[in-house]
């Protein structure tokens, strides 16, 4: 078994010669992350993904008994309609924040009263922003950077960044960030970082330039980011314990894992079960119970949001990480809120182009018009696409 890691470029090109060439070194199945699923279930190498009803799935009636988030399935379906690809977690976002923070900034840190607080569930940013201001004047950043408010913008958009004919098209919700990136440098409202740099996981530990009040994110980011980089591993050490999840005032997903199976495996019923396994399988000997209830390595281990809401449902989610809550009651609700119908196969190299852009707008290093220029003249050098 050869391993290759998707950072600094080298997985993709990979998987597609060996796709490409076939043979003993083509794999009978495969993964592809959020950031380029879609260039393997609806793009260019779509081809290759196999349909799961041809792996022996019975696809429809296993996604309705699972009750498969609806995002998860729309990605992973092909221009035919046929779905190629499932993914064992659900990675539908939500706010999570700091308990003490936010005792001290509103009083409270009930979830329920805290998703008000910041509007969860109405699609408008408006309560959130009057929440930074609130934090503002307690000496509190809402969050550590502008990176943690596009997580959740550029999958709300109502129309993706191509459009029919295949120009460059800019949703006003995309747009937005822009003014709300700027609106969070020019007040204060964050320490200022960039995601996965010291300092963003400083504000983690709560050792940053002013306490952070949350982040967006799915139970991944709990799990792999904020609890390794916490400052302690038992409720009293570091922020460990400190933390509860709430409803976002937009819905979202960031990330995920979908798995394909090679159209020209010979191997196709053994890949039908190991994938239906990991995918669909809702009884307490599928990965899916298993990785719900941090079982999948014996008792203890990482509980996880995985795809299935049934699972979800029959499964313990309590974390001592978030003072007792159960995850569960927070994200089955969000992954229904999220959606992939906007996602083109372009997406990665597009959203790193506007990301940049929008950074030195917000930090008044470019006027707005400039930057948006200076954007679609980069995916015109990178992509060869031309804006509408």
């Amino acid at each position: 078994m050869k391993i290759i890691a998707t950072t600094d470029g080298a997985y993709q090109p990979a998987l597609d010669q060996a796709l490409a060439a076939g043979g003993a070194d083509a794999p009978d199945f495969y993964c592809a992350e959020e950031a380029f699923v879609l260039k393997y279930t609806q793009g260019d190498m779509s081809s290759f993904a196999a349909p799961y009803e041809d792996l022996g799935i019975d696809v429809d009636a296993e996604i309705d008994a699972a009750q498969i988030a609806p995002y998860t399935v729309d990605i992973g379906t092909n221009p035919d309609g046929k779905v190629v690809g499932l993914g064992y977690q659900s990675t539908g976002g939500a706010f999570i924040y700091r308990r003490s923070v936010a005792k001290d900034v509103f009083g409270t840190d009930d979830p329920k009263e805290i998703a008000t607080i910041i509007g969860g569930g109405t699609q408008s940013w408006d309560k959130f922003f009057e929440a930074a201001e609130t934090c503002k004047s307690k000496g509190v950043a809402v969050l550590s950077g502008t990176g943690d408010i596009w997580t959740v913008i550029k999958h709300s958009a109502d129309q993706g960044w191509l459009t029919e004919d295949g120009k460059l098209h800019i949703d006003p919700k995309i747009e937005s960030y822009m003014d709300y990136a700027k609106q969070l440098i020019d007040n204060g409202y964050t320490n200022d970082t960039s995601a996965w740099g010291d300092a963003w996981f400083a504000d983690m530990k709560g050792e940053g330039a002013k306490p952070v009040f949350g982040f967006f994110g799915p139970a991944w980011l709990i799990n792999y980011t904020l609890a390794p980089n916490c400052g302690g591993e038992k409720v009293g050490e570091g922020t460990y314990g400190d933390w509860a999840v709430c409803e976002p005032p937009v819905g979202f997903f960031w990330g995920g894992t979908w798995l394909m199976a090679n159209k020209d495996s010979d191997k196709k019923e053994a890949v039908g079960q190991i994938i239906d396994w990991i995918t669909l399988n809702c009884t307490e000997d599928g990965l899916q119970y298993m990785w719900a209830n941090g079982t999948l390595n014996g008792e203890g281990g990482t509980k996880d949001v995985v795809g299935s809401n049934t699972v979800l449902g029959i499964s313990d989610g309590t974390l001592d990480f978030l003072g007792g809550q159960d995850m569960f009651e927070a994200f089955i609700p969000a992954n229904s809120y999220a959606s992939g119908k906007t996602m083109t196969q372009y997406d990665e190299t597009i959203n790193s182009a506007w990301q940049d852009q929008a950074g030195l707008y917000a930090h008044g290093e470019k006027d707005k018009d400039t930057a948006i220029a200076d954007f679609k003249t980069d995916v015109s050098d990178k992509l060869g696409i031309e804006a509408e």
